[in-house]
């Protein structure tokens, strides 16, 4: 049966099959995109770049998420969706074409604003249109094609790499996204007021784009572009936090707030808010340096590097099945311990891996490591449905989607600050290499790179890498350790159709 009234079953088939679609045009992206990092480092500049790449979809997507979120609660799912799926495929097409890395990161930001109107708003629509006790069998089905793309991204990006051109994992996704737009336009009809004489809290929107995108630039270019101790960056910051402070006290005062600060108010919400920040800080390092790992410390191409994160694809496709099922028996807090406990123990084995270590270790920690994921984040999403009722479903979820995007790009930000230093101060150190500069270290991760390198010098490079990688995971598995403590906080309640109803009321 399905809550939007009007739908009958068979256009419930076709819009979950855009659903489908959908989510894998968002997954496929996200997975081919990480073998590719070294070839666009090489054709565009250095390493301090690479980043960038992946900070500026982030960033567009953390801001622009809770705008969305709260427009698809005012005006409808339909609109917002199909204006976030053509933003997507506008900036997909346009990164394909790019010429250098200016380009690339603002087709990325492109890219990163039709992100944060899609990935809210399609499990929003899953919230809206089927009852809690069949999500569990719809989660699974999602997972499936999140695994299925997940594992094809990465090594068709790798394939991309090594036999085509990276600009090709950019325009693979354009059909999938036109296919599944027409499906939503087709047979996605929703029976609500369209409360036109509501208005929109632009006041909140305004001071927390601004506040948050001041915030993330300066997390994202202090200690590598600018000293924490510039004026720019302290400017940055003032900047934020004024406007940040302006945000809280106009949602608190807000007909319709952009980010209904009462959701805090739900201890298990607050808890998960906690957790997927970490979690996905923890997803962004893992994703972004693990192929650095691959092909600057092992000497693998990208296609391995690809063949590498697939078992985590695996893993989270097994974690969402099993993960949506058990909360609806064994409860909200025991399903996130057993995700959670997954993630420390892939991120414990990373820290302790070398460059000798084989290839198969590597393979088994990412899919501990994506079964982890797979747990817990099924499980936030379902508490940020099932905590409140119609009427907040979009902004909750589109929390839920903001706080993840927000953990990715401050951990982007953080990890790539401590890569870059801790490679430019082994370097410092190491006798002989006074001289090197951040370049010769990127010919690490091509073979045609290494290749031409002194032998020597190649040995001496790809130990400070080996270094620099490993005091990352150290700092990982810490994060994944604080991530599995701060869970324990949430209640263990088991979610039901009646626990929504009660939300919908209050």
């Amino acid at each position: 049966m399905s809550i939007v009234p009007g739908i009958n079953h068979s256009q419930r088939k076709f819009i979950l099959t855009g659903i489908l679609v959908s989510t894998f045009l968002s997954a496929i992206e996200g997975t081919v995109t990480g073998p590719a990092g070294p070839a666009i480092i090489s054709s565009f500049g250095g390493m301090k770049l690479l980043s960038w790449i992946f900070t500026a979809f982030l960033l567009t997507m953390a801001v622009s998420t809770p705008v969305f979120g709260k427009i698809s609660d005012l005006y409808g799912r339909k609109p917002v969706f199909q204006i976030g799926s053509l933003l997507f495929i506008i900036g997909s097409l346009l990164c394909s074409f790019s010429q250098n890395m200016e380009q690339l990161i603002i087709f990325r930001a492109i890219q990163g604003i039709g992100a944060g109107a899609i990935v809210p708003v399609t499990f929003t629509i899953i919230g809206d249109v089927y009852r809690i006790e069949e999500r569990a069998k719809i989660q699974g089905m999602i997972s499936s094609v999140w695994g299925i793309s997940s594992l094809i991204g990465p090594l068709v990006g790798g394939y991309f790499v090594d036999y085509l051109n990276w600009r090709w994992i950019f325009g693979f996704n354009v059909p999938f996204g036109l296919i599944s737009m027409w499906l939503i336009a087709r047979y996605f009809h929703e029976s609500r007021d369209k409360r036109e004489k509501t208005p929109i809290d632009v006041a909140g929107a305004v001071t927390f784009t601004i506040g948050m995108t001041a915030l993330l630039f300066a997390l994202a270019t202090g200690g590598q572009y600018f000293s924490w101790s510039s004026p720019l960056l302290i400017g940055c910051f003032i900047l934020s936090g004024l406007l940040l402070l302006a945000f809280v006290f106009i949602e608190n005062r807000a007909a319709e707030p952009m980010l209904p600060l009462k959701l805090f108010r739900i201890r298990d919400i607050s808890v998960s808010t906690v957790a997927s920040i970490l979690t996905s800080a923890l997803l962004i390092g893992l994703t972004t340096y693990t192929p650095l790992w691959i092909q600057g410390v092992m000497g693998k191409n990208a296609t391995m590097s690809g063949l590498t994160m697939a078992p985590m694809s695996i893993g989270w496709l097994f974690g969402s099945v099993f993960g949506s099922r058990l909360i609806l028996t064994a409860g909200s807090r025991k399903t996130t311990v057993i995700g959670l406990a997954g993630i420390v123990i892939g991120a414990a084995g990373l820290a302790f891996i070398t460059g000798s270590t084989p290839h198969y270790v590597l393979l088994i920690y990412t899919f501990i490591y994506g079964v982890g994921f797979g747990y817990s984040t099924t499980v936030f999403t379902i508490i940020a449905q099932s905590s409140v009722g119609y009427s907040l479903r979009g902004a909750s979820t589109a929390l839920n989607t903001f706080v993840r995007s927000l953990g990715q790009t401050v951990g982007v930000a953080v990890f790539g600050t401590w890569i870059n230093l801790s490679i430019a101060n082994r370097i410092a150190r190491q006798p002989g290499l006074e001289d090197v500069k951040q370049e010769e270290v990127n010919q690490l991760l091509t073979p045609e790179g290494s290749a031409g390198m002194p032998q020597e010098m190649w040995n001496q490079l790809k130990h400070i890498l080996e270094g620099s990688l490993h005091s990352l995971y150290v700092v990982m598995a810490v994060i994944a350790v604080v991530s599995l403590i701060s869970v324990l906080a949430l209640r263990n309640t088991v979610p039901s159709s009646d626990e929504e109803e009660q939300a919908e009321k209050a």
